[in-house]
């Protein structure tokens, strides 16, 4: 069989369905091949969506916060805890599923289940799964594939309590601990959640800090927010193995330290996937960490082949990856509609608290040479924070000096991914700190932090102006 499409889409997670779709909404033929029995990719199956899923219900089944606040002790049978938490999720998925796949009918696109890879002149073979090959012509072949947790090769997956981020979703039980290695966005979500649930958590990491890309303060606040919950850190030492000795399984580290946890989740971060697509007989090349090179219209070295999404590399947002695809579309197909990826994306970490950052730290601005003061909200000091029980965290403002326009926004607390929009939306328009002071915000509300870590700001600057400073109102 051959049949031919203007776009073939290897791929359907976040990436692959938006660009899909942006080409069939300018009425191209599109096809999508997919070798998972259903679309949507990680960001539906094993990851965003299903950890988000997994926080939510955390929180709602043992109360946390709401037990500090009204003085209740809830103990979860772990049994039953588990079977809700799976439920719940694979509620979540099903529906997220089915939400993908009506978006691709809607749009007339033909899904075809199978492995593909790249052939010459821009076609596609595709390994269907009744054992028969398909030969799939484009005039553009869109590599959504997405990506896959790293496996450092001296731990052994094959132990049944050890966990890949993945995997973990399959969990058979809640453990009594749990040491998770990784202080990136998955590690710090993982542990923060079975650390609500009541698990004894250890999380480790070689660097000396959690989520090395965000503003340092940020990133030492979140620390201190995890070590009053419980959850104990063990930073700036690597761990040299993992094994099982006498039926117990056995963590060492580099400075001699030794761990005994129950099981083991890894979150080392994630590597594309690239693997089995033909992309050196296709002229497509890769860096040295195996992610595909693209140019700013996201085309690979092959030309009409492009790439976008995880398999791209960093950041590997589902956010960023959607809109990536959407501008290698309309690059393609000469689409006048997106043409740029947005520079100000936010980056938001589901862990409890969450945490989302937008724009510059502190440390870039002064990387830059930017003469820059700071604003903080603090939430211990918001009405709404203080009655919800969740009064961890601020709002945190970076901007210039000389005239308080915003450079970056930085939040630790709950509901932080909701409210870094609003941050981001005035540090598009380049506008100043004032934006938030003349701003009506409803009281209560968690946004009316931002009011006062202007308020903040402006008095920094008056002191370092000499003047008296003004009270915020």
């Amino acid at each position: 069989m051959s049949d031919s499409f203007d776009l073939v889409v290897v791929g359907s997670g976040p990436a692959g369905e938006k660009g899909a779709a942006q080409a069939a909404y300018y009425n191209k033929t599109v096809a999508i091949v997919e070798q998972s029995p259903t679309p949507g990719g990680i960001a539906v199956s094993s990851a965003g969506i299903p950890t988000k899923t997994l926080r939510e219900t955390v929180l709602y089944m043992s109360g946390f916060r709401k037990r500090e606040v009204y003085g209740l002790s809830l103990k979860l049978d772990p049994r039953i805890a588990l079977e809700h938490l799976m439920t719940r999720k694979s509620e979540v998925v099903a529906l997220m599923t089915k939400a993908v796949e009506r978006n691709l009918t809607r749009h007339g696109i033909k899904m075809i289940q199978g492995r593909a890879r790249l052939g010459a002149n821009r076609t596609v073979h595709v390994s269907l799964i009744d054992g028969k090959e398909q030969t799939l012509e484009a005039k553009v072949i869109l590599l959504a594939t997405g990506s896959h947790p790293f496996l450092p090769p001296e731990v052994p997956f094959d132990d049944p309590d050890v966990y890949d981020a993945a995997e973990i979703l399959q969990l058979d039980r809640i453990p009594g601990s749990l040491l998770v290695v990784g202080a990136g966005s998955v590690g710090c979500e993982y542990a923060s959640i079975f650390t609500a649930l009541g698990v004894q958590v250890t999380l480790v990491d070689a660097t000396t800090r959690l989520l090395p890309f965000l503003d340092m303060e940020i990133s030492q606040l979140q620390a201190e927010v995890f070590n009053g919950m419980g959850m104990r850190l063990t930073l700036g030492s690597p761990f040299t193995s993992v094994r099982r000795v006498e039926g117990k399984l056995e963590v060492r580290f580099a400075d001699g330290n030794v761990l005994l946890p129950e099981k083991v989740l890894v979150a080392t971060g994630r590597a594309g996937n690239t693997e089995g697509l033909g992309l050196e007989e296709a002229g497509v090349a890769v860096n040295d960490k195996g992610d595909i090179l693209v140019n700013d219209g996201f085309e690979t070295s092959a030309p009409g082949i492009y790439a976008a999404g995880d398999v791209i590399g960093p950041p590997r947002l589902a956010s960023v990856s959607m809109e990536q695809a959407r501008v290698a579309v309309c690059h393609a197909f000469g689409i006048q509609f997106k043409d740029r990826v947005d520079t100000l994306a936010p980056y938001c970490i589901y862990s409890i608290p969450e945490v989302a950052m937008v724009g510059m730290t502190e440390d870039q601005a002064k990387a830059a040479g930017v003469e820059y003061e700071i604003g903080r909200g603090p939430f211990s000091a918001n009405t709404q924070a203080r009655i919800s029980g969740f009064q961890d965290g601020m709002i945190k403002l970076v901007f210039r000096r000389a005239d308080r326009v915003l450079l970056g926004v930085h939040i630790l607390g709950e509901m932080a991914c909701e409210l870094i929009h609003l941050g981001q939306l005035v540090l598009h328009h380049g506008e100043p700190i004032d934006r938030f002071i003349h701003a009506t915000f409803a009281v209560p509300s968690r946004s009316e932090a931002y009011k006062y870590a202007a308020y903040d700001g402006l008095m920094r600057l008056d002191r370092r102006a000499g003047g008296a400073p003004k009270l915020s109102v």
